[in-house]
């Protein structure tokens, strides 16, 4: 496959932050009297304000936003046990050096993405694109169009790195290469991605002479 530059996602992509993410959700969720399990199927590539209008329909929006404002600031602070995932540091380090272009397409809002950034020692990226700067999160294809073209580039030219069906599924209506990265085995059209690894150590990128980039799976 080749591609010109990357979008990745963050969590569960680039850092482990599974622990963070679970312990914020299985309070928030006993808070409201609402099954931990229910939750935590649902939440995952999700932007957490869409997870907050889901389980509190009937709510006011003010009461939603009130949630969402207590939550990023438990998410943000909570960084215990975060770390990179595999070949993730390695990998963008590459790419730095190979003047490969790359992004964070992240459904967590500025505050937590740059704190987990920074808890699993990663670089910062040339392009960051959070929750706020998209009206629709993922699995629509909004966020990861934005990323593309902050990078410079055009969707097809793009190859989006990612572990979760919402991710999988954005990536691929955004008309992006997708690499799945330890997606669930019933992730919806993963038939249609160019890889499904379980690692990024599997993956071995190297920018040709025109530019462009072959990214292939080590085996």
């Amino acid at each position: 496959m080749k591609c010109k530059g990357f979008l990745f996602d963050l969590d569960g992509t680039l850092v482990d932050s599974l622990p963070a993410v679970e312990r914020a959700w299985i309070n928030w969720a006993k808070r409201f009297d609402i099954s931990p399990q229910e939750v935590l199927g649902f939440i995952h590539g999700k932007q957490a304000i869409t997870s907050l209008r889901h389980f509190m329909a009937g709510a006011s929006e003010e009461e939603i936003q009130q949630e969402f404002f207590r939550l990023e600031k438990i998410e943000s602070e909570d960084t215990d046990g975060i770390v990179a995932l595999p070949g993730a540091v390695e990998l963008l380090t590459h790419l730095n050096e190979a003047g490969i272009p790359w992004a964070i397409v992240t459904s967590g809002s500025l505050p937590v993405a740059s704190a987990r950034r920074a808890a699993g020692g990663l670089p910062e990226p040339e392009v960051l694109v959070t929750a706020e700067r998209v009206a629709r999160g993922k699995p629509e294809p909004d966020a990861y169009l934005l990323g593309a073209q902050l990078l410079g580039l055009e969707p097809e030219e793009c190859a989006v790195v990612e572990d979760a069906p919402a991710g999988v599924l954005s990536g691929l209506a955004a008309g992006c290469h997708v690499i799945a990265v330890n997606a669930p085995a019933d992730t919806p059209r993963l038939e249609h991605v160019d890889y499904a690894l379980h690692s990024l150590t599997e993956l071995l990128v190297q920018k040709l002479p025109d530019g462009t980039v072959e990214v292939l799976r080590k085996h």
